[in-house]
């Protein structure tokens, strides 16, 4: 069965209570939260303390996805502040492996995060340091944008470079996954999906997201 992580950056921020306990019922295995500085991407959100909120509200796991130039000087933060995962962009990050295990040592998931421009092989030398990769099939930074394709096609690079490895890296998509693309994702390789729009714009969220689980 597929982890199923909502997107709070889609939840109604004057409600979050409610989108939290709505969650919290559904059978979404972990909460995703997006982090963006204004640098990295064209969009600003929230940092460590906001984190540390939804620590409060939930027990189910803090995926915590940093669009942020320069990640490792944040790491301890948003560790400190109840993440389960950290997932750094491998576009923002000079020390890849340093950095990666800097969250492991900081006590959580270490994740990477590439954007649609790039290459998965590039992340052959770094493959065993990281626990989930995140592929973006969209480009980051807003919700709501068109779902890109060619990630199909990325999803299974990577699998047969996980594979190949003899890794465990979890693969998570993130941006325009829809019950309509969500199957194709998972045969493709994916074990974790992002859902935003999809669940927080549904008529009913929490039904949508058991049909998620049930692909």
């Amino acid at each position: 069965m597929a982890i199923i992580a909502p997107s709070l950056l889609s939840a109604n921020f004057l409600q979050l209570q409610h989108d939290c306990d709505m969650l919290n019922l559904s059978p979404a295995q972990w909460y995703h939260l997006d982090v963006m500085d204004g640098s990295f991407v064209p969009n600003i959100s929230f940092g460590p303390m906001f984190v540390q909120f939804f620590k409060q509200a939930t027990t189910k796991v803090l995926d915590v996805h940093l669009m942020i130039l320069q990640p490792e000087r944040y790491i301890q933060d948003f560790a400190t502040a109840g993440a389960n995962n950290i997932t750094i962009h491998y576009e923002a990050c000079t020390h890849l492996h340093r950095t990666l295990q800097q969250i492991k040592a900081a006590g959580c998931k270490a994740g990477i995060a590439i954007n649609p421009h790039t290459p998965v092989h590039l992340l052959t030398d770094v493959i065993h340091e990281a626990q989930l990769v995140c592929i973006m099939s969209v480009n980051p930074g807003f919700g709501g944008q068109a779902f890109i394709p060619n990630t199909y096609h990325k999803i299974k690079q990577l699998k047969a470079l996980i594979t190949a490895a003899n890794a465990t890296t979890l693969i998570q998509v993130d941006g325009g996954v829809t019950l309509e693309n969500a199957s194709l994702l998972l045969q493709a390789g994916a074990d974790v999906l992002v859902a935003g729009n999809a669940i927080f714009k549904a008529t009913n969220p929490t039904q949508t997201i058991a049909q998620f689980c049930a692909l």
